[in-house]
This record gives structure tokens, sequence and C-alpha cells, in this order.
């Protein structure tokens, strides 16, 4: 009995639970996936300073390090500078997910590449079905837009949007040969999303959907193209079909919503408080374009921009646009920092397309791709970093895409050996 308990909690199989429900969990139990890696984290803290595991430092992983680390400095500089570093230190505390990078990828990479990526893929398709299951009973029983388990239509489209690139890169990279499971739950994840009336989503899946195949195209070939060709078109009309309501009213509220705003200069629809907010953003960077104003005064700043410039008595926590956000906040330095998290991520992922033909080693670079698209196109009209589900996600999906794509896989040191006990 014993034994059996310990074979089923080895560091190994540890990971192994840890990496299902980080996969797992984003679109269908939301939170849960920040107490996961950041508590996974905080329990591989004691075990590095103890050296039973060892910090490995790839030099990808190493540049991404520098790059999020950079961008965290950023932000504290920026209180800095402005003296609020009190005000602002409540909202410091989504950085300790950022910061937590090397430490999860060193814990991370104890796992067999094979092993993981499958993890990725199955847990994915089950994430998918999850998805689903969640936004049929919110939208068409509860008669609101899904949001799953993150309860926002946006984040949770977010993170379902990056399952369903999981699936559809395990389908057509032979990462998986049962393949036809993948493409349907390819297809709930991609319904779940309709359902979630997420517009920018469903234009950062279609980007994203691209290069995964784009990706991939090699393998694409012969019968193998047409068979693809042919699941595309069904896949095309399954969401036509079944959102087509959806996406009708969701774009006749765009519509309307920018007929408002240019005839009679409506700001209270919700494509107004969006312009709204960028026209209050861009007026606070160019009051402090360097440094920014602090985390803390961004809030204030939108609320006294509404009443001022609007007459409208609204405050939001961010200017639902992810750079813009930190370009208030944390000036130009901030901005360049956090583009540089995202174009060092890129370019990691482009070496290893360019130069490698390993399928895991693509499928990690794939993830990377997928996740860079997903964030940078949500974050145009929403939240990019500060959001406890998205930043535990996207470091979920790049610690393990860089893993996957130009890591070493870590060994675990070796025990201490007791000394034996002199002879009498």
């Amino acid at each position: 009995m014993n034994l059996s308990i310990k074979r089923h909690f080895t560091p190994s199989q540890i990971n192994i639970y840890f990496s299902i429900v980080c996969f797992f969990s984003p679109p269908v139990l939301g939170s849960v996936v920040s107490f996961v890696f950041n508590g996974g984290a905080l329990c591989s803290v004691p075990l590095l300073a103890v050296k039973r595991r060892r910090f490995n430092i790839d030099r990808p992983m190493l540049a991404m390090t520098v790059a999020i680390y950079a961008y965290c400095a950023a932000i504290v500089l920026a209180s800095i500078v402005n003296n609020t570093i009190r005000a602002d230190a409540v909202y410091f505390l989504p950085l300790i997910t950022l910061l937590f990078f090397p430490i999860s990828y060193s814990t991370w990479s104890i796992t067999e590449k094979a092993t993981l990526v499958r993890i990725v893929v199955l847990a994915s398709m089950a994430a998918c079905f999850g998805a689903l299951a969640l936004a049929i009973v919110q939208y068409y029983w509860l008669g609101m837009r899904a949001e799953g388990g993150a309860g926002n239509a946006i984040v949770f489209a977010t993170v379902a949007c990056l399952s369903v690139m999981m699936c559809l890169a395990g389908a057509v990279s032979g990462i998986e040969r049962a393949w036809k499971p993948l493409i349907l739950a390819a297809l709930a994840g991609a319904v779940a999303i309709v359902c979630s009336g997420s517009r920018i989503i469903w234009l950062a899946m279609l980007i994203a959907g691209i290069a995964v195949l784009l990706i991939n195209r090699r393998k694409l070939t012969g019968k193998n193209s047409m068979r693809l060709l042919l699941i595309a078109a069904g896949i095309g009309l399954v969401i036509v079909a079944v959102g087509f309501p959806i996406i009708l009213e969701r774009t006749d509220f765009l519509f309307s919503d920018w007929d408002a705003l240019s005839t009679k200069g409506d700001h209270s629809t919700a494509l107004g408080l969006r312009v709204a907010l960028w026209q209050i953003g861009l007026g606070a960077f160019r009051e402090m374009p360097i440094f920014g104003h602090g985390i803390a005064a961004s809030r204030d700043l939108m609320h006294q921009g509404f009443q001022d410039q609007f007459g409208m008595d609204r405050g939001f926590s961010h200017f639902h646009n992810g750079f813009l956000t930190v370009m208030v906040e944390a000036g130009i330095l901030g901005a360049i920092a956090l583009a540089a998290v995202f174009v060092v991520a890129a370019r990691n992922a482009a070496i290893v397309l360019r130069t490698s033909t390993d399928t895991i080693e693509r499928f990690g670079a794939t993830m990377i791709v997928a996740t860079v698209i997903t964030y940078l196109i949500a974050g145009l009209t929403g939240i990019l970093i500060g959001h406890d589900i998205l930043d535990s996600t996207l470091m979920v999906f790049l610690v393990s895409g860089t893993y996957l794509a130009s890591g070493r896989q870590q060994a675990l040191p070796e025990p201490a050996s007791t000394p034996q006990a002199s002879q009498p």
C-alpha cells in the first residue's frame, strides 16, 4: 500500500497531476489555475533552496526571464518615480505570478517532453468539452453571455481559444493519432467561444488557427490536405449554423454602437466607453510619457476623465487596451518591456520553427505562437496583463511552450548517500 502511494506521489507524477490541472482548468474552473500555478511555484521555492531541484537555465528561458523581470521592474520604477509605492503596493501582487517564471520552468522541466505534450493536448481536449457544456448552460438556460468558470466572457474566450489551438495543433501535427476527437473538441471549444459573444476573440481564433495550419503545412499534403479542407469547411458550417444568431446579434450591436457614437457622440455604449477610455488614456500618457502615473493613479485618472470630458460617473480598472494601460501606468518604458516579453517569446518560437524538424519541439513553438497571437489580439480591446487567470495561463503556456520547444529535460538531484557505520 505504501509503495503504491509513493509511486503516485513521486516528483514526476506530481508534475503530471499539476500539468493536467493547469491545462484543463482555465476555461472550466477559472481561478483554480491561479491557485495551482502559484501554489506549485511556492512549493518549488524551498525545494530549490535545499537543492532538491536544480535551476534549469536554458538560453531561451533566460531571455524570457530577463524580459519578464524587466517588465516587473518598469512597473515598480514607475511607482518609485511617482512616489506612490504605498498606494500601488497591493497592485504589485499579480507581478508575483510573472516572477515565478524561472522557478516554474525549472520544476516543470523534470517532466519528459513526450509526456507533457500529451498532457497539453488531452487536457485541452477535455477543457474544450467542459467549456462547451458550461457555455450551453449559461447562454441557452441562463440567458447570459458564456463566461465559463472564469466569470468574465472575454477572459473565458481567451483561455478557451488557447485550448482550441492546442487541440488543432495536436490533430494536424501528428502528436495524437486519434485526430477525430481532437477536431471535435476544437469545434466544441469554438462554439463555446462564439457563445461568449467576444468578437475580438473570434478574430484571434481565426488568425491563430491559420497560423497553426501554416506551421504544420508540410504535414498537410495529398489526402491529408483534402481531408483537412473538408474538416475545416464542416467546422465552419457548424459554427455558422450554431452561432449565426449570436454572430448576427453581436455584429448588430457593434454597428449600432458605432452609429450612436459617430452621429450622436454617445459614449454610453460598449464601443463608446472603450473609445472614451482610449481618449482618456492617450491624454494621460502624454502628461507622463516616460515613467507613467503608477497603477493606482490610473484608476483615478479614468474616473476623473469620465467626469471632466464626458460628464459620466464611471470607473474602470484598465483602459480596455493592454498596451495603453501599461503606457499610462508605467510609461513608454513599461510598454517597451511588455512588448519585449512577446517579442522574445515569438523569436524563440521562430528559431525553432526555422531550424527544427522535431515534432515535439515544433509543437512547443506552436504553443508559443498561438499564445502570442491570442493575447496580443485580445489585449487590443481588453486586458493583456494584470488578471489572475490570464497571467497564470500566460505563464503556463510560455513556461511549457518554451521547455517543449527549446529546453532540456532536468534530472532530479541524486539523494545524498548515507555513510555506512564503521565496523567494530
